[in-house]
């Protein structure tokens, strides 16, 4: 008799308090650190330590929202038509690789093919 395997949910493994993945615990734990550095930094010499640990907690939301939310697939705007889907830090990324090659855009070119050129041939 063989063995078959049964399928099963593993949506949830890998995930820390059922919320968190790795990654979005690593930019939550970051955009904390980022929020503790300006609470004590900039509003505990100006006695709001409440509006400073608002501040480190929207951080650190903006950390998780960063790690864990995708951008939706919609005809409406140009940016959710070609970017629908993937996650918001894959999309920082390639605008940090785009920004470092000064606004450069690479144009993929078959033989063969003047359209792109603007020649009638």
């Amino acid at each position: 008799m063989g063995t078959y395997n049964l399928p099963r949910n593993t949506k949830g493994e890998g995930r820390i308090l059922m919320i968190f993945s790795t990654k979005a615990l690593i930019y939550t734990a970051i955009g904390a650190v980022l929020g503790f550095i300006l609470l004590k930094t900039i509003f505990s010499p100006l006695k709001l330590t409440i509006v400073g640990l608002v501040v480190m907690i929207a951080l650190a939301f903006i950390g998780f929202a960063i790690a864990t939310f995708k951008i939706p697939e919609s005809d409406a705007f140009e940016i959710t038509k070609n970017a629908g889907g993937l996650n918001i830090d894959e999309i920082i990324v390639r605008l940090v690789k785009f920004k470092s090659n000064k606004n450069r855009k690479y144009i993929y070119k078959r033989e063969g093919d003047n359209s792109s050129d603007g020649k009638n041939n």
